[in-house]
């Protein structure tokens, strides 16, 4: 860190908050273009308030042993940055996380002293995402609760097994999981709280790292479903493990990126489409099928169920069948009333999916397709076409999800 300027620094550790999949650009700026709850979208600065960690996750770079550039902003200097490009209208709102450099209750301290001088001086009112650190104490979750627009709490596992398998310094049921309860009851009672047209928090949101510590899926999504059920999560995130090179976890063989999606379109599911978490398809082994994504498991476990009736099926069976999505399903509830629906060019122009759906659908008592869209062909299994070399990086794989 010794000969950095604020500038270089900044740029160092807005290119540890990065994701793999972003440009060179957004690497060296840390401005992100993300999506809003309820809608629309905004550019984020993204940055870690530094990168030197004591902490020893077998998965990230910047474990305390990983061998990358350290460096580090002090509070001023997170919103000082953030202003200038607040102000030029390059960034419209922040996301913050950061390292642990030693105790955990001074490194929050210092990203809850970035926040207060954001809000109190110089009285930003947008969007703060905060992502509290392992360690972090009730009264710091209470203060963050007051500040952040949403907190996120990274789980990591499901239970104290599998976070211990990918990060020995970090506690499953006696930290993680009560912070993020805690944090989930106060930003559910704030938002309850609010009077009308104000504007109200997001919500807390949580991640999982997928396939390294031998975790089920059903297992995480039981999870997800009860955090959820309760208001104490607006979302989780999954991040298919990695091996990054230099980590503890290198020689790790990958999880394939479908596992990932599949996890993501389970609890889509559970969040909007009304599932239970009993009623999704498993294999054997507690996952996902990786063949199908699972609104299509669940409906070939239930002939039963199919073909839906197009011109009287109410929404929430319209919402079970494969291909049609929320959207979809109210359109058709709407105009099925005035217009004539002919076949399946008329429910394309709806937002159906028909290659999925035609086979789950019926108009007027004629099912719409015979069989099923055939599968993809596989000359390997899910993941195996793909290199397994480790990943070379000096950015946390999952820093800002």
């Amino acid at each position: 860190m010794a000969g950095m300027d604020r500038r270089q620094r900044l740029a160092l550790l807005a290119e540890s908050a990065a994701l793999d999949r972003d440009t060179p650009a957004d690497r060296l700026t840390g401005l992100r273009s993300v999506r809003l709850p309820g809608g629309g979208a905004t550019t984020l600065m993204r940055v870690m308030q530094t990168n030197a960690c004591s902490l020893s996750c077998g998965y990230c770079p910047t474990y305390c042993g990983g061998k990358v550039k350290r460096a580090a902003l002090a509070p001023e200097e997170v919103a000082t940055s953030f202003m200038e490009a607040q102000r030029k209208g390059l960034a419209h709102g922040l996301f913050l996380t950061s390292g642990v450099p030693g105790r955990a209750v001074r490194a929050t301290d210092r990203m809850l002293a970035a926040l207060e001088i954001l809000r109190r001086r110089e009285g930003f009112r947008g969007y703060v995402h905060l992502k509290l650190l392992p360690g972090a104490e009730p009264a710091q979750v209470e203060a963050a609760a007051g500040l952040a627009t949403r907190i996120s709490i990274n789980l990591e596992g499901p239970g104290d097994g599998p976070v211990r398998a990918l990060a020995r310094d970090k506690d499953f049921s006696g930290d993680l999981l009560p912070k993020l309860e805690l944090a989930g009851r106060l930003l559910r009672q704030a938002r309850r709280q609010a009077p009308p047209g104000a504007r109200v928090n997001a919500g807390t949101t949580t991640q999982f790292v997928v396939g390294a510590a031998g975790e089920r899926d059903t297992d995480i999504l039981s999870l997800v479903a009860r955090l959820e059920g309760q208001e104490l999560l607006h979302h989780a995130h999954f991040s298919a493990f990695q091996p990054v090179a230099g980590t503890p976890m290198e020689g790790v063989p990958a999880t394939p990126a479908v596992r990932e999606l599949r996890l993501y379109q389970a609890e889509h599911l559970l969040r909007q489409y009304g599932f239970r978490h009993d009623e999704l398809a498993f294999e054997p082994d507690g996952n996902l099928p990786l063949d199908d994504d699972p609104k299509t498991a669940w409906a070939l476990r239930h002939p039963e169920a199919f073909p839906v009736e197009i011109t009287t099926a109410p929404y929430e069976s319209l919402l079970r069948v494969p291909g049609v999505g929320p959207a979809a399903a109210r359109t058709i509830v709407t105009h099925r009333r005035g217009v004539l629906l002919r076949d399946l060019r008329d429910l394309r122009a709806l937002g159906v999916d028909t290659a999925r759906a035609g086979a789950f659908l019926s108009l007027r008592g004629r099912r719409l397709a015979s069989t099923l869209p055939a599968r993809q062909l596989r000359l390997f299994p899910h993941g195996k076409h793909l290199t397994q070399a480790p990943w070379k990086t000096d950015s946390p794989p999952c820093a800002y999800r």
